[in-house]
């Protein structure tokens, strides 16, 4: 494998690699300016910023589109680059807008980065700038703003490339050059916010996230996307007031660089305002409201009375909670319980096999694959719907535990199994979703406010058998459970709460509860 010395360090890279993939490459990244080159498309070359000296070559040359030879000695930090990627930027901003105050972009903008990094010039133009199209709707979720717009490309490539959708295309010539969607064809696939993510300026934006909040009012944490069962690694942002969007992050075994717009709604499940946040137990037309530990132990109370017969009891268990969850509760109810009812439910049977080709499935779980791994560990993987589906409908099952969706839309069948479940003498609702389908439940029904996969540290296997471990970002429901807490009270055993957010002190949790008037 070749060598070569980037500003007098050496590295050694594989063969055909660029000079720019030796500076992404480093342990401690050298900085390089440019706009267009991403590591997950096609070489432009068209920004012209990522200007390298290379020993023996009297002329610069750009670091996307030159391959690295052994014993090549390469800087970026001679005066004559720095002057080079000066007055290059300066070409690039000639008509771009002060519109800083009131762009999205503010505060995590490759501009505003790279114009402090590379830039501070006095610019020479006298000239009115361009004016072209604000506002244009590209799309269901996508909006764009021409003037902001310094031609990098990135989007085009990306649905050429990526998607292969093909709607986006830079149109008109020289100044009057511009983004734009060809006729009768919106923006409109399921990966259309990447190109929002990976614009360099303010030019487009999503209108989900658009005037919602400044990013560095925002916290982020490292999550997983817990849309479908690829798991796709992804950061979520956050404030006191709630989350407030999901970013793709770069896992090459995983989702590559990107994910899926279905995936970027499942924060709003996430907040407060979708969220149960009390035991709510309903006999009748009597309806009683109790903190989550609480009713835990009224749900207990039930189970243990079902003991006498164990069979009377059985588990229902949604591909939404995490390895370690899991393996509590079965283990619970195999040993402590003694019964070995426990089922698998599935969402929507007739799309859970789908694929898109690239990221999205219709197995609408994170963790699937760990639930189908603990119901086999504990011989259970057998048990079939049809057998519960029987059971009820004998009313042989006393107390029925129901380890429901954490997102209560991605099971469409939600109606038609409450329906089912109705039948049971008595059932145990775990979920963090609030739901007017559940809360209508004739039977006696205790709902036990469940902790996302946000707000607790666990294990998920993706649909590649990929474990990935998460860890607790922030507390939206600072008293609801998890599905090892409910265990334990079932169990008897002392309840321990699962880990504090990571990177959220005492004062700052409490100040959250407090603000969003958590009982």
């Amino acid at each position: 494998m070749p060598k070569c010395t980037i500003n007098g360090q050496e590295i050694e890279v594989k063969p055909g690699a660029t000079i720019m993939d030796a500076f992404y490459q480093m342990d401690q990244k050298e900085k390089i300016a440019h706009y267009c080159y991403h590591p997950a498309l096609s070489i432009a070359g068209v920004c012209r910023l990522c200007m390298v000296e290379i020993e023996g070559n009297p002329r610069l040359q750009i670091a996307c589109n030159t391959v690295v030879t052994e014993g090549m000695k390469v800087n970026n930090d001679s005066e004559k680059v720095k002057e080079a990627v000066k007055w290059g930027m300066d070409f690039h901003l000639i008509n771009h807008p002060l519109d800083c105050p009131i762009c999205d972009q503010a505060g995590e903008c490759g501009l505003q980065d790279q114009y402090m990094a590379y830039g501070k010039y006095d610019p020479e133009m006298a000239e009115r700038k361009v004016k072209k199209r604000k506002v244009v709707d590209l799309g269901p979720r996508v909006v764009l703003d021409s003037e902001r717009c310094i031609l990098c490309s990135r989007c085009v490539r990306f649905t050429e490339e990526v998607t292969k959708t093909n709607e986006l295309g830079i149109f008109n010539r020289g100044d009057r050059a511009e983004i734009g969607t060809f006729e009768d064809r919106p923006l409109d696939n399921n990966y259309s916010v990447n190109t929002v993510d990976i614009c360099p300026v303010g030019a487009l934006t999503s209108k989900d996230f658009r005037f919602r909040q400044r990013v560095w009012l925002l916290k982020d944490a490292e999550t997983i996307c817990a849309g479908c069962s690829t798991g796709c690694n992804v950061d979520v942002y956050f404030n006191k007031e709630g989350v407030f969007r999901l970013k793709p992050r770069p896992n090459e075994k995983v989702n590559g660089h990107w994910m899926c717009d279905v995936g970027r709604d499942t924060y709003k499940p996430l907040n407060r305002d979708a969220r149960l946040l009390d035991a709510r137990l309903s006999e009748g037309s009597k309806v009683e409201y109790m903190i989550p530990l609480m009713g835990a132990r009224k749900a207990a109370e039930w189970v243990r009375e079902a003991k006498a017969d164990p069979k009377s009891v059985a588990l229902v268990l949604t591909g939404q909670y995490s390895n370690e969850e899991y393996e509590a509760i079965v283990s619970t109810f195999k040993a402590d319980v003694g019964s070995d009812r426990i089922f698998h439910w599935v969402n929507n049977p007739e799309t859970f096999e789908k694929f898109d080709g690239l990221l999205f499935r219709g197995d609408r779980n994170p963790n699937t694959k760990g639930l189908l791994q603990a119901m086999q560990r504990h011989g259970s993987l057998n048990n079939t719907w049809n057998e519960l589906v029987a059971a009820l409908e004998s009313g042989s099952v006393g107390t029925l535990v129901v380890a429901g969706p954490l997102d209560l839309s991605v099971f469409p069948d939600l109606g038609e199994k409450l329906a089912s479940f109705a039948k049971a003498k008595r059932v145990v609702w775990l979920s963090s979703g609030r739901s007017d389908v559940v809360d209508a439940c004739p039977s006696p029904l205790i709902q036990i406010p469940m902790r996302t996969h946000v707000e607790k540290t666990g294990t998920y296997v993706n649909h590649a058998g990929i474990a990935q471990t998460v860890h607790a970002a922030l507390a939206i429901v600072p008293k609801a459970l998890t599905l090892s807490e409910v265990a334990d009270v079932i169990a008897g055993r002392d309840v321990k709460r699962g880990n504090a957010p990571a990177g959220v002190g005492r004062r700052a949790q409490n100040e959250f509860t407090a603000h969003r008037g958590a009982l």
